[in-house]
């Protein structure tokens, strides 16, 4: 805040398609979908309508002992398009939340077992993992910047290394490594089978951690040790749910199910907040009993199902079929390959991961050695404040320069996004040597 305080800050005033627009008129691109979340543009007719409707009739009522239009339409849709096999939704307002949620249901689904499963109450998390910032979701994070302050309050967790290639923790190399990690996966499965209650991922892509990506067919083989060794597999597909990574979930690229699944931030468009557990019939069971069994599910809040962010995640829906987002989105994901491929030549940058429209480009000191640019460099906020300057809008974490537009974003704006952060790539690290 301190550093922020320093500046003249920038006061967004409206929204146009891609586009951002300060109060002095300065228009922006909206390279990372303001913060993941906005998917089909600014002020998208469809999903404005469909607030002004839903105002019109009421815009919230309590989930707790009713329900509403919206929240069951909305349900019902969602899990329609889920992976076979996920039933039942539990609703929330944001993604720390949904996560938090999955971590209950998952524990609590031992504990109503009984016997010897009321043992199993740890979780296998990964290093270098975000699930959020309450105090559930940074237990099962791996992020020491942004966790290791809270370490006295957090409970423990398992850790297992991080499926990322690039900077390897086992210092190997993929392919030949044969996929090692998950044999370190399953060693720790093996060492404490009788207490885990489950394991926490995110599909595919670290995002958080700086768009770390997972080797092919490791999501699979996890979802299958989860199955060997009896532990409920939860999949954080926050950031990287409806359409990031080129399909509508994340899990779908290896034909997986967990038994949780939190969504958020693209959920409504970018319009509102609101989060959803997806889950499976067999955990929801485990949660029926008579009343005074008291096998409730503790856990409610007050904006749960709020029919507004309802009507904005059913429009949502409604665009991603009738204008055919998934397959229009495959030539801009191909065409930001194409684009980005010459740079992966280029001195300071040390590797380009991308999954769908979810880009990381990571900028190093040393190519060779992939040694960083130490942080206080602020390598990465040099690119994006040049960026801005030039009218575009990013956020970096660290030195990965982050791209994540709206899944709408046309050929033409993709290039121009492109082509503005290659120029300003060259123009700091340039500078620095």
């Amino acid at each position: 805040m301190k550093e922020w305080e320093k500046e003249i800050p920038t006061i967004i005033a409206r929204g146009e398609g891609v586009e951002l627009i300060d109060i002095e008129g300065k228009r922006y691109l909206d390279g990372v979908s303001s913060l993941w979340v906005n998917l089909h543009g600014h002020r998208k007719k469809e999903i404005d309508d469909a607030l002004i409707r839903q105002i019109k009739t009421i815009s919230h009522s309590t989930l707790l002992g009713l329900s509403n239009l919206p929240a069951i339409d909305f349900a019902e849709r969602l899990l329609e398009i889920a992976p076979p096999g996920l039933t039942k939704v539990f609703y929330s307002d944001n993604g720390s939340t949904a996560v938090e949620v999955a971590i209950k249901l998952a524990f609590g689904f031992w504990q109503r077992k009984g016997g010897v499963d009321r043992k199993k109450k740890k979780f296998i998390s990964f290093t270098s993992a975000y699930h959020g910032d309450t105090i559930g979701a940074v237990s099962v994070g791996g992020i020491e910047l942004f966790h290791q302050a809270y370490q006295p309050l957090l409970f423990e967790t398992v850790k297992a290394p991080a499926p990322t290639c690039y900077r390897c923790p086992l210092s190997l190399a993929y392919p030949d490594c044969g996929m090692a990690c998950v044999e370190e996966v399953e060693k720790i499965m093996k060492r404490h089978r009788s207490e885990l209650a489950g394991l926490i991922i995110e599909p595919l892509v670290q995002a958080a951690a700086g768009m770390l990506t997972a080797p092919p067919g490791y999501l699979k083989r996890i979802r299958e040790l989860c199955h060997r060794y009896d532990l409920l597999m939860i999949a954080d597909e926050v950031a990287t749910g409806f359409g990031r990574t080129g399909k509508m979930f994340a899990c779908e690229h290896e034909g997986v199910t967990p038994d949780l699944m939190a969504l958020s931030k693209g959920i409504t468009g970018g319009y509102l907040p609101l989060a959803a557990t997806l889950t499976t019939q067999p955990i929801y069971d485990a949660y029926l009993g008579e009343y005074a069994e008291f096998k409730t599910f503790f856990h409610g809040h007050s904006y749960t199902g709020n029919p507004l962010g309802c009507a904005a995640a059913i429009a949502n829906l409604q665009i991603f079929e009738r204008e055919k987002v998934l397959a229009r989105l495959q030539p801009k994901i191909a065409f930001v390959k194409d684009r980005l491929a010459d740079w992966k030549q280029w001195d300071h940058v040390g590797e380009i991961r991308q999954v769908g429209l979810m880009i990381g480009i990571e900028l190093v000191a040393d190519k060779k050695e992939k040694t960083p640019y130490p942080l206080e460099w602020r390598v990465g906020t040099q690119v994006c404040r040049g960026a801005k300057e030039r009218g575009v809008l990013l956020r970096p974490l660290g030195n990965v320069i982050v791209l994540m537009p709206p899944l709408s974003i046309t050929l033409r704006e993709l290039n121009r996004l492109i082509t503005v952060v290659g120029e300003e790539i060259e123009r700091v690290t340039a500078r620095i040597k």
